[in-house]
């Protein structure tokens, strides 16, 4: 069976959420904007499921904020290069992955962060799917620009408010969520809309959602392969339909420091501050198959990774770091999900940071 190797990039690869470091630092309380629109975005995709909405199109939506302090496509290129932060052993574990197997990253990120994301690893371009813009083709007027400021400030003084897991209805949410859910509508789908930089919204599509799981088919028919041979590794929201659709396909979905979302949707959770441990899981999954993968990580522990038939280089450089206590993996169940997503979670927070780990 055909082999092949689909991850995240921001999580999985870099530290970085490019979009929300770029707001904050181009826009005026960018972080709060963006963390607002954030939750936003994931009770549309998560609990109303609005038709033609997706996870992470939160990266649509902020773009005017960005256009109207004046981003341009070579500011958001150099931003990525003088800010892109890797995973520990990111570009050797990609490395030796694309010798074993065919590679590719499916991203929401925007083009500008994966090119050079890919440059500074070695990663082929063209085995990328992103979120494709070129910001500098949209035209703004003096009058957009005052008020999509104006419209800034207000979502930057709005309540930041929380969805627990369970939620299944805005009902179920605060009055004061609720008013911000329906001024967002407004201010998005209305007033932006409408503008004429509101073009960027029919546009500008992110990969996020049903758009990795799209990516993941295209992958697998372009190769003549089967979902069964995909090894998918993901860590939020935007990944859960890709992690969903390979699970059910019987290929192998991994969390990699992931939320709720990725937990709940993956079969193995990896929590690591290192990526070799994602090297040595395809290793074992690209030359060994799914069942011996699942295997190791049901017995994980040093003697049994020493033992293993993983590549010895990534498996001396993984004990060589962690000579008392490996990284975690552990196989998901029924039984242990949530106790997992909330020990995820956390060690999410002490990798990515506290402003990153509380997105969606």
């Amino acid at each position: 069976m055909k082999k092949i190797f689909i991850s995240d990039c921001e999580g999985p690869i870099s530290k970085n959420d490019n979009a929300l470091e770029m707001m904050s630092c181009f826009v005026p309380n960018g972080d709060k904007i963006f963390t607002v629109t954030s939750r936003y975005d994931d009770a549309l995709a998560d609990i109303l499921k609005r038709a033609g909405y997706k996870a992470g199109d939160t990266l649509k939506l902020i773009l005017p904020f960005l256009k109207a302090y004046d981003v341009t496509d070579k500011k958001m290129r150099d931003f990525s290069a003088q800010n892109l932060i890797l995973i520990k052993n990111a570009k050797k574990s990609l490395q030796h992955i694309q010798k074993i197997a065919p590679s590719y990253i499916v991203s929401t990120s925007y083009e500008h962060h994966i090119r050079i994301l890919c440059e500074a690893t070695g990663f082929l371009f063209k085995n990328t799917y992103c979120t494709k813009l070129h910001l500098d083709k949209y035209a703004m007027s003096q009058q957009e620009e005052n008020q999509v400021k104006e419209l800034a400030q207000e979502i930057a003084e709005m309540p930041l408010f929380e969805i627990p897991l369970a939620t299944r209805s805005l009902k179920e949410l605060p009055e004061n969520a609720r008013a911000t859910i329906e001024r967002l509508d407004e201010i998005y789908w209305e007033q932006i809309a409408e503008m004429q930089i509101g073009d960027i919204y029919i546009e500008v599509n992110p990969v996020g959602g049903f758009e990795k799981a799209d990516a993941i088919k295209n992958v697998v028919n372009a190769l003549n392969a089967t979902l069964a041979g995909v090894m998918y590794v993901g860590d939020s929201i935007t990944d859960e339909e890709a992690l969903k659709l390979v699970k059910e396909g019987g290929g192998l979905a991994v969390s990699f420091n992931g939320n709720q979302y990725a937990v709940k949707n993956s079969e193995i959770a990896l929590m690591s501050a290192d990526s070799i441990i994602t090297a040595i899981v395809a290793d074992i999954f690209i030359k060994f198959g799914k069942d011996k993968t699942l295997d190791l990580v049901a017995q994980w522990n040093n003697e049994t990774l020493d033992e293993s038939p993983a590549d010895k280089a990534l498996v001396k450089s993984v004990l060589k770091s962690h000579p008392k206590e490996l990284p975690k993996a552990k196989i998901i169940t029924s039984e242990n999900m949530e106790s997992l997503a909330e020990e995820s979670s956390a060690f999410r927070r002490k990798v990515r940071g506290i402003s990153i780990a509380r997105l969606g």
